[in-house]
């Protein structure tokens, strides 16, 4: 066994997944970061939750950065005896900012460095196991990678690029949630060939807008895949998406939402009542180990 004694500690940035017309594409870090410190112990659990989810996730094995942890393990090789788990959330759960790629991802990296795994799993291997824990790479790119991401799966691999890029985001958070779930089951088995074109065109347009051309993103961000159908789940959020928009503010729904981002920052006064609001940087680093 190569246990580390000590705790380890690592850092996952908010994820922001489609961007618009990019979806389960296109993903962006937040500057916005959920900390897990996990450390070996003889035997047993212990899991303590602060911040986002405390008192309603599980604390045992069903917690999402424990069972990341322990298919990590497994395909490591290697177990301690013991864990003791502490995390301390900031990313709001099921409002679109990738609260379970921050667990997955934090929780994978984690127990690599926690037993020295680099060597038997690396970067492209983790982001693998990450994608098949969460069910698609959109969300666990940026998560692990930083920046921004086009992610893509071939086969059964998952892939990605990552790109630089630095824009002013604002994200405004309503007070309830949205399960991933509920706003995937009102998706389209089918959709008309004239949107898919659509959304093709503007999703190779908004990473040109993201990376060399702003005054593009009103037009790049504009979809039809996936956001018209979600409105009747979240009313004011697409309220608020097309008012920031008749604005000329770029506005999408923040994943499967109820987030909306908005690629612009100093329009405070948008914010609805009750509803927080977060000026935030693109998080150039993924997840990041921090030994102590």
């Amino acid at each position: 066994m190569t246990v580390r004694s000590g705790p380890v500690t690592v850092r996952v940035p908010a994820t922001s997944a489609n961007l618009g017309p990019g979806f389960d594409a296109l993903g962006l870090a937040l500057d916005f970061h959920d900390e897990i410190t996990v450390e070996a112990t003889g035997a047993g659990l212990s899991i303590e939750v602060l911040g986002e989810g405390q008192g309603q996730v599980p604390l045992d094995e069903t917690h999402l950065v424990v069972r990341s942890m322990l298919a990590a393990f497994d395909l490591l090789g290697e177990r301690p005896a013991g864990l003791r788990l502490a995390c301390r959330n900031v990313v709001p759960h099921g409002r679109g900012l990738g609260s379970s790629a921050a667990a997955i991802v934090g929780g994978i990296v984690a127990a690599r460095a926690l037993v020295g795994g680099e060597d038997r799993l690396d970067d492209l291997a983790l982001f693998q196991l990450a994608t098949d824990l969460e069910g698609h790479p959109d969300n666990v790119a940026p998560a692990l990678f930083g920046g921004l991401t086009i992610s893509w799966v071939d086969g059964a691999a998952a892939a990605t690029q990552r790109l630089d890029c630095q824009v002013p985001v604002t994200v405004f958070v309503p007070p309830t949630a949205v399960s991933t779930e509920q706003a995937r089951g009102l998706l389209p088995e089918t959709v008309p060939h004239g949107d898919a074109v659509f959304n093709t065109g503007r999703a190779a347009l908004l990473v040109a807008a993201l990376l060399h051309a702003p005054h593009r993103l009103i037009s790049a961000t504009e979809d039809r895949l996936h956001q018209p159908y979600r409105a009747a789940a979240m009313p004011d959020s697409y309220r608020l998406v097309r008012n920031l928009r008749v604005e000329g503010v770029p506005a999408v729904i923040s994943g499967a939402g109820p987030t909306v981002l908005a690629f612009a920052q100093g329009i405070d006064e948008a914010t609805p009542d009750g509803w927080a609001r977060h000026r935030l940087d693109v998080a150039e680093r993924g997840a990041t180990v921090l030994l102590g």
